[in-house]
């Protein structure tokens, strides 16, 4: 049976700060890497982390923290990335330590700008991580949510099922169920999807459309997912499971959703720019749309939604116009 063995956390955001709750309640023993100190001695002083989730109560003699990602990397068997995928490139620029003999966990719901690769695929590609060194995290679980501890369902894809497995198991809780798959791929670009179509929902929501058309939207979104999905990666799998439908549904419904409340303020009548200003997080699914639509213009696939949000997005046409053309192309 494999042992994940010592377990860091790259990333100080609140997607990190609830991962580092679950996998410390397990372990008694993180590395966590931030990249500001200020940050880490603020977190120290304070036993909690002083920008996220500040309600989440930490033991500091738990935790190894460092502002230097390779004095982690080097100390650490599996580390688990959990930063904005925008900024996945600029921490890794610093690594001098060797990933390929690591466990490397994806909690990034996002894909790599400029490369257009799902975090798997770039960390095997450049970083010469094996595929069954490499496990992704998904499921429907706001941070938020998770650091409350309401009820969750992570799945840990992974295409060595023990490792998997071991992962799960220092994830499981009273509150954090698990399950694990070998779909890493389709699971992360389905985590990359759901964040386009919670900015769909937000403009809908924005432009004062209802609870019967939103339905029809992630109706919608979700057999427009299941095209791509078998497009890029061709496998049998069940999209209305949790990892996909589910994560889909909760980041298009949740006040919670980032991506959704961006894409609210563009229903509004924002710029691109005052929403982003306004929010003060990152929405994802901006980068993701562009990403997508790019990686889609080889694969040829029917994807009306992506379309829509990448036109009022990147090309500034108006949400009225846009969406008033995707509702006439609904059933």
């Amino acid at each position: 049976m494999f042992d994940c063995g010592t377990i860091a956390i790259i990333g100080g955001g609140s997607r990190a700060t609830a991962i580092a709750k679950i996998v410390v309640g397990h372990t008694h023993h993180i590395g966590w890497y931030m990249r500001r100190d200020d940050r880490i001695d603020d977190f120290r002083r304070l036993g909690h982390n002083p920008a996220y989730l500040m309600g989440v109560r930490f033991d500091i003699d738990e935790i190894f923290f460092s502002s230097d990602i390779n004095k982690i990397a080097d100390s650490y068997d599996t580390l688990v990335f959990v930063t904005p995928s925008p900024y996945l490139k600029n921490h890794l620029k610093k690594l001098r330590v060797r990933l390929k003999d690591k466990f490397v966990v994806t909690a990034i719901k996002g894909i790599v700008p400029d490369e257009n690769l799902v975090c798997s695929e770039y960390f095997h590609q450049v970083y010469d991580v094996p595929y069954e060194n490499l496990a992704c995290l998904g499921g429907p679980s706001h941070a938020e949510e998770v650091a409350l501890e309401r009820l969750s369902y992570l799945t840990v894809g992974c295409s060595d099922r023990d490792k998997a497995q071991a992962f799960a198991d220092v994830l499981s809780s009273e509150y954090i169920k698990t399950k694990t798959s070998d779909d890493v791929v389709g699971i992360e670009y389905s985590s990359v999807l759901k964040n386009v179509y919670a900015i769909a929902a937000g403009i809908c929501s924005g432009l004062k459309f209802g609870d019967n058309f939103q339905a029809v939207l992630m109706a919608n979104a979700v057999q427009e997912m299941s095209r791509l999905l078998q497009a890029v990666h061709p496998l049998e799998r069940n999209v209305y499971d949790s990892v996909y439908l589910g994560d889909l549904l909760v980041t298009g419904y949740s006040n919670f959703s980032r991506n959704r409340t961006f894409g609210t303020m563009i229903g509004k009548g924002y710029s691109v720019k005052s929403a982003q200003i306004e929010m003060e997080m990152i929405a994802e699914g901006y980068f993701g749309t562009k990403c997508m639509k790019e990686i889609n213009r080889h694969l040829h696939v029917n994807m009306p939604i992506l379309d829509a949000v990448y036109n009022i997005l990147y090309e500034r046409i108006s949400p009225q116009i846009e969406i008033k053309l995707l509702t006439d192309s609904f059933r």
